[in-house]
C-alpha cells in the first residue's frame, strides 16, 4: 500500500474512535425534569448559534473560493472548501458532544460520584480532541495523496486547505468569544455585584447564555483554533520541503503527516491512560495524559524517522524540541494562572478593584517573558540542527511546530474537558442538585481551569511556531520567484514599513473585539436588569427568567461583530502585498507575529489569573463571597474575560490567517508593489 494513504486511513480510524467515545457518553443518563430541560436549552442554544454562524461563514467562504478559482486554479479552490469543511465539522461535532456530556456529567455526579462525573466530562472533551486530529489527517492527508504524493506537482494547492481552515477558525473563535463573554460579563456584574446572588443562579437570565457561550467559544472555537495551527504547521513544512533539492525531499515532505499520524495513536493511548487513572487520582490522571502522550510520541517518532532511511536523526531532535517546548509553555502558563501570582492578585483586592487591575496587568506582562524565551530557544535549536543536517534551517522550525502539535488529540481532549465540567456545575446549581453535587462539579471545574490554562499556553506556543513556519515557507516561495532580489533586511525601509504596519494589526483587532464584548455586555446588562425589575416573582424564585432573550442578544452581537476582524485579517496581506510588494509583506508578517504572540500571552495569562483570583476568594479566602474583596476581584474577572476568551485567542488565529493568505498569494505578488 502507498505510504501516503496511511494518514487519511488513520484519520478514519480516529473518527471511529471518536464515535465510540461519543456512544460511551450517551450511555449515561441525562437526568430528569428540570435537569434535562436545562441541558436541552443549552444544547439548543449552542446548535442554533452555530448553524446561524456557519450560514454567515458560508457566504464568506464562497467568495474566497471564487477568488481562488479565478487567480489560483481549481485545485486550490477545492482545497479551500475541504479545509473550511473539516475545520467547521471538527468544531461542530466537538460542540455537539460537549453539550450532551455536560448534563450527563452533572447527573453522574449526583448518582455515581466524582469518578463517574470525571469520566463523562473527559469523554466529552475527548470527542473534540479526536475529531481535530482525525479530520486534519483525513482532509490534509487526502489532498496530499492526490496533489503531492509520488511526484505530484500541485503541492502549493495544499495551502488553500490552510487558508480555508484559518478563516473558519478566526470567525469561530471571535464569534464564539464575543458570544460567551458578553453573556458572562453581564451575568456576573448584575447577578453577583448588583443582585448579590450566586454564580449560575437559576434566577439570572444571563446564565443559560453564559453556558451556551462556553460551548460555542471554548469548545468549538478552541477546536477550530488548534485545528488551523495543527494543519498550518504541516502545510508549511511540506511547502518548505518541496523547495529542498535533495534525495530526501519526498520523505521530508511526507514526514509531517507521518508524525501527525503517530501522534494520533499516542493521543488515543494517552486518553486510555487518563481513563484508567481517573478513578483514583483525577488531577494526576489529566496531568499524566498531558505528559505521557508526548513521551510515547517521541519514542514512536524515533522508529518512524529511522525507518524512513534518508532522513538524518538530527530532525528527531527538532521534533523533540517542539514537543518539550509545548509542555514547558503550558506549565509556565499554569503557574501564572494558578500559582502564587493568583494569590497576590486576590490579596490586592483587599484595597479595591484598582489594585486588582494593576497587579493583574503586571502579572500578565511578566508572564510573556519565559514563553518567548522558550520559543526563541526552540527556533535556535531547530534551525541549527536542520541547517547542519539538510542545509535548510527553516525546515527545523516547521517540524518543531509539527512535533508540538502532533499529540493535539490528547491536548485538546484535556482542554475541552474544562468547559464541559464548568457547564456541569452551572446545571447542578440551576437545577438545585444540592451542595454535595456542587462540591463535586466545583472540584472538576477547578481542575478544568488548570487544564484550560495549559491548553491556552499550548495553543499560543503552537500558533507562534506554526506561523513562523508558514512565514518561512512564504519567504522560500518568494525567493524561488525572485532570487537574491528578495531579502528581509532591517536596513530596507520597505521591511521596516511592513513591520510597523504588521504590529498595528493585532492592536486594532484586539480593540475591535474588546469593544464588541463591551457593547454586547452593555445590552446584556440592561436586559438582565430589566427582567429583575419587571418580571414579578423572579427574584423570589417563583417565576422563570426569559433566558432566550439573552441568547438572542449574544447571538446578534457575535454575528455582527465577527465580520470586520475576519475581513481585515484576509484583506491586509493582499493590500500590502500588491500595494507595497512582497518585501513589505514579509516585514508585515514579522511585525504581526511578534505583536500577536506577545499580546496573546499577555491577555490570556492576565485574564486567567484574574479569573482564578476570583475563584480563590470564592472558596472562602480573604472574606469570601459577598465581601468587598470579592467585589473587587469580580471586577478584575469581568475585565479578564474578554482578555482570555475573546481578544487573546483571536491573536493566535490572526497571525496564522495573515501568514497563510500571504503564502497562498505569494506566486502572484510583485516584488516592489504597485505604489512603490
Amino acid at each position: 500500500m502507498n505510504i501516503a494513504l496511511f494518514p487519511p486511513i488513520l484519520g478514519l480510524i480516529g473518527m471511529i474512535a471518536a464515535f465510540v467515545v461519543y456512544k460511551l457518553v450517551m450511555q449515561y443518563p441525562d437526568g430528569e425534569d428540570k435537569v434535562k430541560k436545562i441541558g436541552d436549552q443549552i444544547h439548543a442554544g449552542a446548535l442554533a448559534f452555530m448553524k446561524t454562524e456557519y450560514k454567515y461563514l458560508t457566504v464568506f467562504i464562497v467568495f474566497l473560493v471564487g477568488l481562488s478559482q479565478i487567480f489560483l486554479g481549481t485545485e486550490t479552490a477545492i482545497a479551500v472548501v475541504v479545509g473550511a469543511a473539516c475545520s467547521s465539522l471538527a468544531g461542530f461535532i466537538g460542540m455537539y458532544a460537549a453539550t450532551k456530556a455536560n448534563v450527563r456529567t452533572a447527573t453522574a455526579a449526583q448518582k455515581d460520584g466524582a469518578a463517574a462525573a470525571l469520566s463523562v466530562s473527559f469523554y466529552g472533551g475527548s470527542v473534540m480532541g479526536l475529531c481535530v486530529a482525525s479530520l486534519g489527517l483525513i482532509g490534509l492527508g487526502g489532498l496530499y495523496y492526490f496533489y503531492a504524493a509520488n511526484g505530484g506537482s500541485n503541492v502549493h494547492a495544499l495551502e488553500g486547505f490552510g487558508m480555508g481552515a484559518s478563516v473558519v477558525a478566526l470567525f469561530s473563535r471571535v464569534g464564539g468569544g464575543i458570544f460567551t463573554k458578553s453573556a458572562d460579563v453581564g451575568a456576573d456584574l448584575v447577578g453577583k455585584i448588583e443582585a448579590g446572588i450566586p454564580e449560575d443562579d437559576p434566577r439570572n437570565p444571563g446564565v443559560i447564555a453564559d453556558n451556551v457561550g462556553d460551548n460555542v467559544g471554548d469548545v468549538a472555537g478552541m477546536g477550530s483554533d488548534i485545528f488551523e495551527s495543527y494543519c498550518g504547521s504541516m502545510i508549511a513544512t511540506i511547502a518548505i520541503a518541496y523547495t529542498i533539492e535533495s534525495a530526501a525531499s519526498e520523505n521530508l515532505m511526507m514526514l509531517p503527516l507521518a508524525l501527525a499520524s503517530i501522534g494520533l495513536i499516542a493521543s488515543i493511548i494517552g486518553i486510555f491512560i487518563v481513563k484508567l487513572r481517573s478513578a483514583k487520582e483525577p488531577a494526576s490522571a489529566l496531568r499524566s495524559g498531558t505528559l505521557i502522550a508526548p513521551v510515547i510520541f517521541v519514542v514512536m517518532a524515533y522508529f518512524l524517522i529511522q525507518s524512513m532511511g534518508n532522513i538524518p536523526m538530527a530532525i528527531l531532535w527538532c521534533v523533540i524540541s517542539g514537543a518539550v517546548g509545548g509542555v514547558l509553555i503550558g506549565l509556565i502558563t499554569e503557574y501564572y494562572t494558578g500559582g502564587n501570582p493568583v494569590k497576590k492578585i486576590a490579596e490586592s483586592g483587599e484595597t479595591g478593584a484598582a489594585t486588582v487591575m494593576i497587579s493583574g496587568l503586571a502579572i500578565g506582562m511578566q508572564s510573556v517573558v519565559i514563553p518567548i524565551i522558550i520559543l526563541a530557544v526552540i527556533i535556535l535549536v531547530s534551525t541549527s540542527l536542520a541547517g547542519a543536517a539538510i542545509g535548510t534551517g527553516v525546515y527545523g522550525v516547521g517540524i518543531a511546530a509539527v512535533g508540538m502539535l502532533s499529540t493535539v488529540g490528547i491536548t485538546m481532549a484535556i482542554d475541552a474537558y474544562g468547559p464541559v465540567a464548568d457547564n456541569a456545575g452551572g446545571i447542578a446549581e440551576m437545577s438545585g442538585m444540592g451542595k454535595e453535587v456542587r462540591d463535586i462539579t466545583d472540584s472538576l471545574d477547578e481542575l478544568g481551569n488548570t487544564t484550560a490554562a495549559i491548553g491556552k499556553g499550548f495553543a499560543i506556543g503552537a500558533a507562534a511556531l506554526a506561523a513562523l513556519a508558514i512565514i518561512s515557507a512564504y519567504s522560500a516561495q518568494v525567493t524561488l520567484e525572485y532570487g537574491d532580489a528578495f531579502s528581509l533586511s532591517l536596513t530596507d525601509p520597505m521591511v521596516l514599513v511592513g513591520m510597523f504596519i504588521g504590529i498595528c494589526i493585532p492592536f486594532l483587532i484586539s480593540s475591535i473585539t474588546m469593544t464588541a464584548v463591551g457593547d454586547a455586555a452593555f445590552e446584556m446588562i440592561n436586559e438582565i436588569r430589566r427582567q429583575f425589575r419587571e418580571i414579578p416573582g423572579l427574584m423570589e424564585g417563583t417565576a422563570d427568567p426569559d433566558s432566550q432573550k439573552c441568547v438572542e442578544i449574544a447571538t446578534e452581537a457575535a454575528l455582527k461583530k465577527m465580520m470586520l476582524p475576519g475581513i481585515i485579517a484576509v484583506a491586509m496581506p493582499a493590500v500590502v502585498g500588491f500595494g507595497l510588494g512582497a518585501i513589505a509583506l514579509g516585514g508585515m508578517l514579522a511585525g504581526g507575529l511578534l505583536g500577536c504572540v506577545a499580546l496573546a500571552l499577555f491577555m490570556a495569562n492576565a485574564g486567567g489569573a484574574w479569573d482564578n483570583a476570583k475563584k480563590y476568594v470564592e472558596k472562602g479566602n480573604l472574606g469570601g463571597k459577598g465581601s468587598d474583596t470579592h467585589s473587587a476581584v469580580v471586577v478584575g474577572d469581568t475585565v479578564g474575560d474578554p482578555f482570555k476568551d475573546t481578544s487573546g485567542p483571536a491573536m493566535n488565529i490572526l497571525i496564522n490567517v495573515m501568514a497563510m493568505v500571504s503564502l497562498v498569494i505569494s506566486s502572484l505578488l510583485p516584488l516592489n508593489g504597485f505604489f512603490f
